[in-house]
């Protein structure tokens, strides 16, 4: 701590930057250049104090506090001087800015300082209404340049140039004539800190009259937001500090949040009869369900019935769904989307290492002297998490990216490995062999911590990189050379996603890159580790609170927490293995399974093999649907609909994709009779028998059964989540959380066990009939199967799936960019618009799956992970005509 004195006041602050100093010991002083998201600029000169010992006066943004600093911040002398940088500031501004909108902070400093515009108003300035959400005014620009600077340096996006110098300097895109041309991601950064309007939200429309803290419900990042709301609506989002996202936000999490008031929101209870779909009572719809759940247990036992959780469902309401399965219907069929995206990670993890979660944490990017991203597109998908691997890079952190197509990371990347899809195996075995061959490993971690090595050693000499290089698609020399970055750059982060998991060895390739973290020693340790991104934004709450028919709440077994459980909920846990999503589908496409229970999940859109999914759903006899908007299944196979709050309507927390347990908040009330989730269980509940487990009287209540049935989270107190970002574990109120697992030892032991993985080609192979690879996946602006971003004007960011296609493919088949092209693989066929693009190579192609009436979920194919089911909707044989005139 130091010790300063500051207009003849004693402070004790911690050391830092000056103006930070001043500004958290209440000291108002005015600056417009500096935004603490950024390295000091200097540039305003506003910020000026006088410091004993100095001949001049010091621009604060630019100094560290000093211990024994005497300083002055407020003296007629510096009045003068900002008064005067201030006339010049304002010299070319519009003075009917000032007057339509008084609160910009550079407005308030012209009226506090008495200062007046000058109207002069500066001729070819850059003027841009294009974009669906910034709009762009150059005539009210101070020179400030923190558009450009924040664009530089937390989005790395570059798209803003300080274009002349001097009086003639003015701010544009750095390429293409606007804004979305000149290569903008919409993340609203600039916006966010621009001190005049010249940058500015266009879909405010009224000042917000209350701001909540709460956490994005996009992807598995957990970026923490303050949303403003006015008259019971959501009208603004902005960036909230946080070591998760660091005052930082994407597209999605700033500005698509207009699904909550959409026009076709339901809002009340449904049933569906022989006429369709008509509004009832909360008692009728519940009644109906709680009848005919009793009736199917009656007549087919209760494993006729499948729960399915939420991904953006609460981890009380994934609770609570569980225990509504295994205490009121006696069943294990329960499970989540995590089922077809990450739990092929969470096998892995567990397996190997002891916990099935990402073993660092996202503050661990900046400590990371090299970065391997595999099978991940995190600036399109994990975009917050993108842009700071990309500042980690740009300033000297090594990377591999190792994915089938050229991402904005590959661009980046030293080594850009791209294996023909299918093959990673081979690719990550041929990596630990270079480990080996060329003794890259750390032997000292491996004789502390690593079993096996003598064994792994003589298996993996079959996979020499010259051996597997033709099959896999890339170059000998380059696998080398991606093995030795990752060994060299220690502490090396891995971060991987769905282009791992979504495989026929989805597992098994999670687990050949626990090998490399072990072989390297990138475990344990800060800047290091196994880190998968997870897809959505409760993903890894939802199956961490037992939606999944294998384990109980904390990822714990039945046979080790089942007592303690059956304790706490009353009654013995059910006995027979339960189903997990895919095979319920299995088991109603013949005849097992009767019904079906899905919250927020549009399962029909989703899975693999639409067709395949149609006919099984069909043959159930009660589907519940429990959701905002009438998705896809809802509308082919829905028999009730249970309107369901949304994250801005509801209390209780999210987990994110590095263990993080953070609030959600409520921020404005539910429309009409929508409730949230856990109101809905209870409700069900009762009805059927089980009030007493049931009764609490909030997501609170809830949260503190978990933290009594799960050890690792008993010190996740609401009272700390308040105030504290905390990793599990956490097991008492007293404990830090972890950011790093496995410092001194696995969760299985002191040593880990390195794997041996043969590789097995994937059935899905190309012949003359079906001669192209289509991978499936995200895109920036839009979210899974789109129920909420294509309810905002992110559709018109993006307003279709597309089909990429390298330009030599496209050229062999007589096609043009921008035409609708016919899709065909052996499940079936769709239609897509054509985007020639070189960042797929010839032979692969590319699409995304947002859009319903594109319905690209028809093509891919029923191969599923050999070990745990998730669907591999990252390989699929297709072939591509020109739709008929």
């Amino acid at each position: 701590m130091l010790q300063l004195t500051i207009d003849g006041v004693a402070h004790t602050c911690e050391p830092g930057l000056l103006l930070e100093v001043l500004l958290q010991a209440g000291v108002e002083v005015p600056h417009l250049c500096h935004d603490p998201r950024l390295a000091p600029h200097g540039g305003c000169r506003l910020c000026l104090v006088e410091i004993d010992g100095q001949p001049r006066p010091v621009a604060s943004c630019t100094c560290q506090a000093e211990a024994g600093m005497v300083v002055r911040t407020d003296t007629p002398a510096l009045r003068a001087l900002r008064r005067t940088h201030l006339q010049l500031l304002a010299e070319n501004y519009p003075a009917a800015a000032l007057e339509a909108e008084p609160g910009h902070p550079f407005h308030r400093l012209l009226a506090r300082h008495d200062v007046e515009p000058g109207n002069r108003l500066r001729d070819g300035l850059f003027v841009d209404d294009s974009h669906p959400y910034i709009g762009v005014d150059m005539t009210r620009c101070i020179d400030c340049q923190r558009c450009l600077r924040i664009c530089e340096q937390v989005q790395g996006q570059f798209v803003w140039e300080a274009w002349q110098r001097g009086t003639a300097m003015r701010m544009a895109p750095a390429h293409g004539p606007s804004l979305l041309e000149g290569g903008c991601v919409s993340c609203g950064a600039c916006v966010d800190s621009c001190p005049s309007g010249a940058l500015y939200d266009k879909r405010v429309t009224a000042e917000p009259e209350a701001w909540t803290r709460t956490t994005c419900v996009y992807c598995a990042v957990g970026c923490q937001m303050e949303v403003g709301r006015r008259d019971g609506r959501v009208v603004a989002v902005r960036p909230a500090a946080s070591p998760v996202n660091r005052g930082h936000l994407c597209v999605k999490g700033r500005y698509a949040f207009e699904f909550n008031h959409a026009p076709d929101r339901i809002t009340h209870p449904m049933l569906r009869d022989a006429g369709g779909w008509r509004t009832v009572s909360w008692d009728e719809a519940l009644d109906f369900t709680a009848g005919r759940l009793k009736a199917i247990v009656a007549r087919h036992g209760p494993d006729a019935i499948g729960v399915l959780g939420s991904a953006r469902a609460t981890n009380e309401e994934n609770y609570l769904a569980q225990k509504f399965a295994r205490v009121v219907l006696g069943t294990n069929n329960v499970d989540c989307c995590a089922r077809v995206c990450h739990t092929p990670s969470a096998k892995a993890l567990k397996t190997m290492l002891g916990t099935g979660a990402a073993s660092n944490n996202f503050d661990d990017i900046e400590q990371a002297g090299a970065f391997l991203v595999c099978g991940a597109n995190p600036t399109e998908n994990h975009p917050v998490v993108g842009a700071r691997i990309r500042q980690a890079v740009l300033k000297g952190a090594g990377l591999v990216v190792i994915d089938p197509r050229r991402t904005e990371l590959a661009e980046l990347a030293d080594v850009h490995l791209a294996p023909r899809p299918g093959c990673n195996v081979l690719l990550f075995n041929a990596m630990a062999a270079t480990l080996i061959e060329e003794d890259l490993f750390d032997a000292r971690f491996i004789d502390e911590r690593v079993s096996g090595l003598e064994e792994f050693a003589e298996f993996i000499t079959g996979y020499a990189p010259e051996r597997v290089a033709i099959e896999c698609g890339v170059a000998a020399a380059d696998i080398r050379a991606a093995a030795r970055l990752y060994a060299a750059g220690r502490p090396a982060m891995c971060f991987h996603g769905l282009g791992v998991t979504e495989h026929l060895q989805g597992t098994d390739g999670v687990m050949a890159l626990i090998n490399l973290a072990l072989l390297t020693g990138n475990l344990g340790r800060a800047g290091a580790g196994i880190n998968p991104l997870r897809g959505q934004n409760n993903v890894q709450g939802a199956a961490q609170m037992g939606c999944d028919p294998a384990t109980l709440t904390g990822a714990q077994s039945f046979k080790e927490a089942g007592p303690r459980f059956e304790a706490v909920w009353g009654v013995p846990l059910p006995a027979r293995r339960g189903l997990n999503l895919l095979q319920m589908i299995d088991a109603a496409a013949e005849g097992g399974l009767k019904a079906l229970w899905a919250f927020g999940y549009d399962i029909y859109q989703s899975l693999a093999h639409a067709d395949e999914t149609s006919e099984a759903l069909s043959r159930l006899e009660l589907v519940i649907i429990q959701d905002l908007f009438l998705n896809e299944t809802a509308k082919a196979f829905g028999s009730v609909f249970l309107p369901a709050a949304s994250f801005l309507e509801r209390d209780g927390t999210f987990m994110n994709s590095d263990r993080r347990v953070q609030r959600i908040r409520q921020v404005v009330p539910p429309p009409a009779e929508a409730r949230p989730d856990w109101w809905i269980i209870q409700q069900l509940a009762a009805r059927l028998g089980r009030a007493e487990g049931f009764a609490f009287d909030g997501p609170e209540a809830i949260w503190d059964e978990v933290r009594a049935l799960w050890p690792d989270g008993t010190g996740l107190s609401y009272r700390r989540l308040e105030r504290e970002s905390l990793h599990w574990p956490c097991p008492d109120e007293r404990h830090p959380g972890t950011p790093v697992l496995h410092q001194s030892r696995f969760a299985i032991g002191k040593r880990a066990m390195l794997a041996t993985i043969p590789y097995l080609p994937t059935p899905e192979q190309t012949d003359e009939n079906y001669p192209l690879l289509l991978s499936t996946g995200r895109s920036l602006y839009h979210f899974n199967a789109g129920t909420l971003s294509s309810r905002t004007p992110n559709a018109a960011l993006r307003p279709s799936d597309t089909l990429d296609m390298a330009p030599a493919d496209a050229t062999r088949l007589g096609l043009i960019d921008g035409e609708p092209v016919r899709v065909r693989s052996r499940y079936g066929a769709v239609v897509l618009p054509l985007r020639i693009t070189d960042r797929v190579p010839p032979g692969q192609l590319f699409a995304t799956f947002h859009r319903a009436d594109l319905m690209v979920n028809r093509l891919t194919s029923s191969v599923r992970d050999s070990k745990v089911q998730t669907p591999e909707y990252k390989v699929t044989a297709v072939r591509v005509e020109r739709v008929s005139a």
